[in-house]
């Protein structure tokens, strides 16, 4: 390879400023990591909002835009890469495992995709995965991943394809079959998550073997397997993912101070290793991504 994509993945849905202080929750907080993980050297930068006052995730379109507008108005070169994520989570009730807790959120393929729509980033990430998953059941049925990638693909938008376990790559060759996904493809190959694919070696020689052989492929480690995940992923061939989504500390025992950090540290095991950054532009290159 001859260069490799870094994406930062700077907020997610699960970390709270319980976990680190420094989690940026508001669309100015949000806007302003990117551009800084942007500058760091991060290509791509993977967004969630939050509701600015409860520090919870939301699907708000207006602090979408308020974070795409204010990334696009600063003048970096970043890829905008939007999540599409939230809105297929079911938390059974305790008294009653048919009825949906408060915490579930189950949104239609048009309302998940409702800013990817408006907002047009040049990716987005489409979920493949129904598991098990931070005390609540994530389902993705087929027929709402065929409806959402018709969307994605009918503004522009280049999916890519999270990955969490073996049974998502086999949805994927189903739909690659069908006709509902396309190449030339991104996937990005999750680990460290519960009830999903490991953290190690064998887990990313395993599933990389088996992806189309035109693809795109990124991967990271969840937590404390985020760094030793991030060197896998490069010297197996695939880019690389880091950011507060990811993990909350720059080494063991301690706490990051910004997504930039950690942009920087993953830079720099990257080139120790003997690579190359990508910049936005070769980027684009390397995913076929037009402007």
């Amino acid at each position: 390879m001859s260069t490799t994509i870094l994406s930062c993945a700077v907020t997610g849905t699960f970390t709270t400023r319980e976990h680190n202080a420094k989690l940026p929750v508001t669309p100015q907080e949000i806007a302003t990591a990117c551009i800084d993980a942007a500058n760091a050297g991060a290509a791509i930068c993977h967004i969630h909002v939050r509701d600015p006052v409860s520090g919870k995730p939301s699907m708000n379109l207006d602090y979408y835009r308020d974070v795409v507008d204010q990334i696009r108005a600063s003048g970096t070169d970043m890829i905008i890469n939007l999540t599409t994520g939230p809105g297929a989570r079911f938390v059974p009730s305790e008294s009653d495992a048919t009825v949906a807790a408060p915490e579930s959120l189950i949104a239609s393929p048009e309302e998940r995709t409702r800013h990817v729509l408006e907002l047009k980033p040049e990716i987005c990430t489409l979920d493949l995965n129904t598991m098990w998953f931070g005390g609540g059941a994530v389902i993705n049925k087929p027929d709402t991943v065929r409806r959402m990638a018709e969307l994605i693909y009918s503004a522009g938008v280049k999916p890519e394809f999270e990955i969490f376990d073996s049974g998502d790559l086999q949805l994927a060759v189903d739909l690659f079959a069908d006709g509902s996904l396309k190449n030339p493809a991104l996937f990005q190959i999750v680990t460290g998550i519960k009830y999903g694919f490991s953290a190690g070696t064998d887990t990313l020689q395993y599933i990389s073997q088996r992806l189309p052989a035109d693809c795109q492929w990124a991967a990271f480690g969840a937590s404390r397997h985020a760094f030793r995940m991030l060197a896998q992923a490069y010297l197996l061939g695939g880019h690389c993912r880091i950011g507060m989504e990811d993990t909350v500390y720059i080494s063991q025992g301690v706490k990051c101070e910004s997504n930039a950090q950690l942009v920087e540290k993953a830079v720099n095991i990257i080139e120790l290793l003997g690579g190359t950054i990508a910049s936005p532009a070769q980027a684009r290159k390397l995913l076929g991504i037009t402007t």
